[in-house]
């Protein structure tokens, strides 16, 4: 399961490559443009940039159009080959249940759904993270067991990869159905949840923080912020802010919900990169950097978290789930503190900047001291955690061993000959089961272990062979490690 986990964490790593691109520009374009947060008019070219960037950056990581990036970015990264044709059956796997569990089709079908608030709440946000990723998988698993399909000579145009959409189609489908059902029932005890924590001050805030954060790769935790945040119930932590009330009027510490997520946000998150940074392999530091930096920024400036969060946690999903509680526990100690801002977006500092004057606001220069304490203890609690587990965060994947593959030359150029021998070194080609390939490495998946002649794959001039478990094999090439991985593709 965990392997299974960790594939799908590299896989998210092609959507999640967009995102800090979109960071950058929501940032620059809101500091442009603060209308386009707080309201108003868009006036004159400097906020009609501002304005223009901000929508550049909406069309990324606006949570539908994120989902989407999901979708086929998990489908062409769990493929054995990742071809685009897996792309595509995540797109339809995509378009097929999002359509499906749309809230005018649900309540087509089945009327007395129209009548519940809550399960109409659920299919009004189907198009979320959880369904986006379920839609790569299913596209991806679609393509992986169909893409050599044959089919009769009456059906031959069909046959191989053109049929992986169709079955793609079939299966989602009866994924749908199955949500139809699951959906709201999972979103509706999450609304119970909310209803029970309600009334618990500052240990409840704490508490809906941490499953806010633990039920962002589900999607789930619209449920929660429909509870609190919106008066969906009658509470509207949100929306009472930005509307000028106080919290005498409310007869509750208005802003207690959004509050502690500035905190980690604004500060937390950059800590937690730094750390990853730290943690990285000396000739990796430039990519995560490059990575975790950006996501950094675009959490400070407006409170975007999903390009720093799904950089790891599948990766290392125990990481994920103390970052979680971290959230948990400087929410409880900000509304102990009487800290209170609210956000439109998120809880970055343009919000942050946005909400100080409005009536509910309170002691807003403690975030200086919270955010100072977040990033010493995000930072801390990520350096130890991902150096005494080992945990594979960005720029520690296993992609090197002792030596620098990277500086890895293999013995000749004939990469035909040498994905032949590597091939027969492994027992021929109904012995292996997956081919994949990293920067420097063949990975390769096999049926028995025992056919496997290392001798015979190391003199194809190789730099070494590595057999992580007796079903998989990893042959250390070198940079040049895709065109052998063409050539093997080409014999199996």
């Amino acid at each position: 399961m965990m392997k299974y986990l960790q594939k799908l964490g590299k896989s998210l790593m092609l959507p999640v490559a967009v995102l800090p691109i979109a960071g950058i520009l929501s940032g620059i374009g809101y500091w442009l443009c603060p209308s386009t947060m707080q309201g108003g008019d868009v006036v004159g070219f400097t906020q009609t940039v501002g304005f223009f960037l901000v929508q550049a950056s909406l069309s990324l990581i606006d949570g539908a159009m994120m989902a989407l990036l999901f979708a086929v970015g998990v489908a062409v990264g769990m493929a054995d080959d990742h071809d685009g044709t897996a792309g595509l059956a995540g797109l339809v796997s995509w378009l097929m249940m999002t359509k499906l569990l749309s809230t005018g089709v649900v309540t087509t079908m089945l009327p007395s759904i129209a009548e519940d608030a809550t399960k109409v709440l659920a299919f009004d946000k189907v198009q979320n993270a959880f369904i986006g990723i379920l839609a790569g998988i299913i596209g991806s698993m679609c393509y992986n067991k169909f893409k050599n399909t044959k089919l009769p000579d009456w059906l031959a145009f069909f046959s191989g990869k053109r049929c992986v959409a169709i079955i793609t189609a079939l299966a989602s489908i009866v994924a749908s159905a199955v949500l139809l059902f699951v959906w709201p029932l999972l979103f509706g005890v999450l609304v119970s949840i909310g209803n029970t924590i309600l009334g618990m001050d500052a240990v409840g805030a704490g508490i809906y923080a941490f499953l806010n954060r633990l039920l962002i790769p589900t999607g789930l935790h619209h449920a929660l912020n429909n509870v609190f945040w919106f008066p969906t119930i009658g509470i509207g932590d949100l929306t009472n802010f930005w509307a000028g009330k106080t919290s005498a009027e409310m007869g509750w510490s208005l802003g207690m919900y959004m509050s502690g997520f500035f905190p980690c946000m604004m500060f937390g998150i950059p800590g937690a990169a730094l750390a990853i940074v730290h943690c990285a392999k000396p000739e990796k530091r430039k990519v995560a950097i490059g990575l975790v930096s950006s996501a950094a920024l675009c959490a400070f400036v407006c409170g975007v978290t999903e390009p720093f969060e799904f950089c790891f946690m599948f990766l290392a999903p125990v990481l994920y789930l103390v970052y979680a509680l971290l959230y948990g526990v400087f929410t409880f100690v900000t509304v102990l503190l009487g800290f209170r801002a609210g956000f439109a977006f998120s809880a970055g500092a343009t919000d942050l900047l946005f909400s100080a004057p409005l009536p509910a606001a309170a002691k807003t220069i403690l975030i200086i001291p919270l955010g100072i304490a977040a990033a010493l203890v995000f930072y801390v609690v990520f350096r130890v955690m991902i150096t005494t587990l080992n945990l594979k965060t960005p720029g520690r994947e296993d992609d090197d061993d002792e030596m620098d593959e990277t500086k890895v030359v293999l013995a000749n150029n004939d990469f035909t000959a040498i994905a032949k021998i590597v091939l027969e070194g492994l027992g021929g080609k109904d012995n292996v089961t997956s081919v994949d390939n990293c920067i420097t490495r063949l990975r390769l998946e096999i049926k028995d272990y025992t056919l496997v002649d290392e001798k015979k794959i190391k003199s194809a001039g190789v730099a070494g062979v590595i057999r992580p478990s007796k079903t998989a094999v990893q042959v250390i090439v070198g940079t040049q490690v895709q065109h052998v991985a063409d050539e093997f593709k080409k014999l199996m």
